[in-house]
């Protein structure tokens, strides 16, 4: 009997030896609330899949919400996860809780926004500022570099969109001096704050001529001002990232263009990355994803197509 139960027992021993080898790599993403974050969650698991790897996906529902980002760090460092993927909802709030990590002898890669420490293995982003100047210039073309124009922000300390945000105003100073932002106002990543505020700024701003947002959340709520106040079209829109609504509101001419992010690959590369260290491969300290301008022509092209949807129901 005792034999037949070791031969029994065996293999379910092995198998569960064998998993527990597999690597388990934690990705945590700003927030979990909007669309863009899907398809960043849908690259993670195409590398777990390639790699052999395991992904433990949790993040804060809100990407203001910086004490549940902190929580979550420090539930995978009690965990012992063999890495962390982290997008930084602040670059200085998230700092102690990374050091904490890599201290403890836990790779980390910090991906899409970064933050001031130096306790990470390598920074997968889009080169925010030259997307931000990537806007200004499609905007200034649809003004013909002259005009007022309003900029919805996304939240103080939020690396990537700060640096979206001052590439816009720098190209807007250096190389088109007859176009003046006249307000600027935080979203906060809410979509319904993001329309509050661009309600208030087509109030004060009667003269405004064009709006830029510096993610989702903004462009959607500026689309909601435009049509609530039936100024669509009249004044021109350039938005940053993607979703169906925002498709939708490129092919309705609410939405002039967007400046689109490869999220897939901002999933995919830091899960990679992690995977390959663990195979001793060393991985450059920064990476960066370009960035490209999208516009309602353009939404024909395979090429575009794949970029603004991913084929996430494969992973997902």
């Amino acid at each position: 009997m005792r034999r037949r139960e070791l031969a029994i027992g065996l293999p379910a021993l092995l198998a569960a030896c064998g998993r527990s080898k597999q690597m388990r790599i934690a990705v945590i993403p700003k927030s979990t609330a909007h669309l863009f974050w899907v398809s960043v969650h849908a690259g993670a698991l195409a590398a777990a899949k390639k790699f052999g790897a395991e992904i433990l996906w949790n993040g804060p529902p809100s990407e203001s919400d910086y004490s549940r980002q902190i929580q979550i760090v420090d539930s995978m460092i009690a965990q012992r996860v063999d890495g962390i993927a982290i997008a930084a909802a602040e670059r200085k709030a998230l700092v102690s809780v990374v050091d904490r990590a890599a201290a403890s002898g836990i790779p980390v890669v910090v991906f899409d926004s970064g933050l001031d420490s130096q306790s990470y293995l390598s920074f997968v982003s889009t080169d925010n500022y030259e997307g931000g100047k990537l806007g200004a210039r499609s905007l200034a073309a649809l003004l013909g570099g002259k005009g007022e124009v309003a900029v919805i922000m996304h939240a103080p300390g939020s690396f990537s969109t700060m640096d979206r945000e001052r590439g816009f105003r720098d190209c807007l100073r250096t190389e088109f001096p007859g176009i003046r932002i006249v307000a600027e106002q935080f979203s906060m990543g809410d979509r319904a704050k993001a329309r509050a505020a661009a309600e208030n700024i087509l109030s004060a701003q009667t003269g405004l001529s064009g709006f830029f947002a510096s993610t989702e959340p903004a462009s959607a709520g500026i689309s909601l001002a435009l049509r609530a106040r039936r100024r669509n079209g009249a004044v021109k829109f350039v938005g940053f990232d993607s979703s169906d609504a925002m498709t939708d509101d490129l092919r309705d001419g609410t939405l002039d263009a967007t400046v689109v992010q490869d999220a897939f690959r901002l999933g995919y590369d830091p899960v990679r990355i992690l995977a390959e260290k663990k195979r001793g491969i060393t991985p450059p300290r920064q990476v960066d994803l370009p960035a490209r301008v999208v516009t309602g022509a353009d939404l024909g092209k395979p090429e575009v197509l794949e970029l603004l949807k991913p084929d996430i129901k494969k992973y997902l």
